[in-house]
């Protein structure tokens, strides 16, 4: 540890929660952005009515009180996509997806300074080990527009250090002797996976390449099971898979826009609306859809995706839960509060989970180490508490210690270190 202030911070862009990361002596290594609190949701909201922008937990806040507007989350995402290049419409304005994304890291980067007392030139950033499946052109892109965007907002200086390898530096700091360690980083855009040898002696290593055995990811986070989550078990409440009069299905893109954070917002187009009056009219099972419609004209897709990973969440602790879809009843009908289990959760994101838990198989077949020599899984990011990926984990090496870190700031707190042994 450092008996000085670092020079530099470190800077967890998650797709759900972002933190800000720096090491001196005496403190945490995270910075409070809000509330007191080190994370920072990945969200913005334009606010029409008051004509303001604000972030993180104040902008969810807002478009849950009902405030005219424009909620943006899963920013993250848009690295590596196609629609990185390509703008949006807030406030009757066209409005670039860069720009976007520069707006929220700068004000990451405003706050992490604020709570420092002093500025930043230089960062390391973390990144997954694929923001782009199978596609290395586009997955360095993806990079070099982030490393754009943070030269934009005035760090001098950007370097990356793959997630899970972050918080190994991090869980690192906490041992006593050598470990062998699967780092299993499941956050909301991606699950990454990194094999390390950490120690207490190789801490004081720069060079750290020989300790890493093998590296593997896979785009496949919180927000694909929350998607799946919802498709399953909320959706088909709302007219999913239901039929026309004649005997045909509904479309299902209007379904998938509404289960996916950042197209949901597709939905509220004139175009849109008409369509969503085209099935209910044509629809055979005209209360769904009343639902649907209801849902639409209250602009609220996004309070139900925040009921529905609310869901997911609680079932990492309970059997079952109840949702609460009153909001989406005319006054006199009879509100819908479908009970959900755990089993019905399972069910749907096994498919996922099995393509996680393959990724991990892989990348050990390639490391080729015995599962046996494995001491722990240290688990972090905000979907690895759900218990069947920790099962399906576990199933590849059943002999290692699960040892879960800070969930939401494992990866910052490592990249605080990284920052701290690259610019000193």
């Amino acid at each position: 540890m450092l008996d000085h202030a670092a020079r530099a911070c470190g800077i967890d862009f998650g797709t759900s929660n972002s933190t800000v990361g720096w090491l001196r002596p005496g403190a945490p290594a995270l910075l409070t952005l809000e509330d007191g609190k080190p994370t920072l949701p990945s969200a913005v909201f334009f606010n029409a009515d008051e004509d303001s922008v604000c972030f993180g937990r104040a902008a969810l806040a807002e478009y849950l009180d009902g405030y005219e507007g424009r909620l943006m989350r899963a920013l993250k995402t848009l690295l590596g996509s196609s629609l990185m290049d390509g703008n949006t419409e807030v406030l009757g304005r066209l409005l670039p997806f860069r720009d976007l994304l520069r707006q929220f890291i700068a004000e990451l980067k405003r706050r992490g300074e604020l709570a420092a007392g002093r500025s930043f030139d230089q960062a390391v950033f973390g990144r997954p080990v694929h923001f782009v499946d199978d596609d290395s052109a586009a997955d360095q892109l993806a990079q070099d527009t982030l490393a754009q965007i943070a030269h934009a907002v005035g760090f001098r200086e950007v370097s990356f250090q793959y997630e899970p390898i972050a918080a190994a530096f991090h869980y690192e700091q906490s041992l006593d002797r050598e470990e062998l360690v699967l780092i299993a980083d499941i956050g909301g855009g991606t699950s990454d996976f990194s094999l390390v040898r950490l120690s207490p002696e190789r801490a004081k290593v720069d060079d750290r390449r020989e300790d890493l055995l093998a590296n593997a990811g896979v785009h496949i986070g919180g927000t694909d099971l929350d998607r799946a989550f919802n498709l399953a078990q909320v959706m088909p409440l709302l007219g999913f898979r239901s039929k026309k009069k004649n005997g045909t299905e509904l479309p299902a893109t209007p379904f998938f826009n509404l289960a996916t954070w950042h197209t949901i917002n597709f939905c509220y187009t004139r175009a849109a609306w008409t369509e969503f009056q085209d099935m209910y009219r044509d629809g055979a099972e005209r209360e769904k859809l009343e639902l649907l419609l209801n849902l639409i004209g209250e602009r609220a897709g996004h309070w139900l995706s925040l009921q529905v990973e609310e869901a997911k969440i609680a079932l990492s602790d309970v059997p079952e839960v109840v949702l609460d879809l009153a909001r989406l009843h005319r006054k006199g009908g009879t509100p819908v509060h479908p009970t959900i289990t755990r089993a019905a959760l399972d069910a749907a994101i096994a498919p996922l989970v099995d393509r996680v838990g393959d990724t991990v198989a892989g990348m050990l077949d390639r490391a080729g180490v015995a599962r046996s020599r494995i001491d722990t899984v240290f688990f972090t990011g905000g979907s690895s508490g759900v218990p069947l990926l920790r099962q399906r984990i576990a199933s590849e090496i059943p002999t290692a210690r699960a040892v879960e870190g800070d969930l939401f700031g494992s990866i910052g707190a490592g990249l605080a270190v990284d920052a701290a042994r690259r610019y000193g």
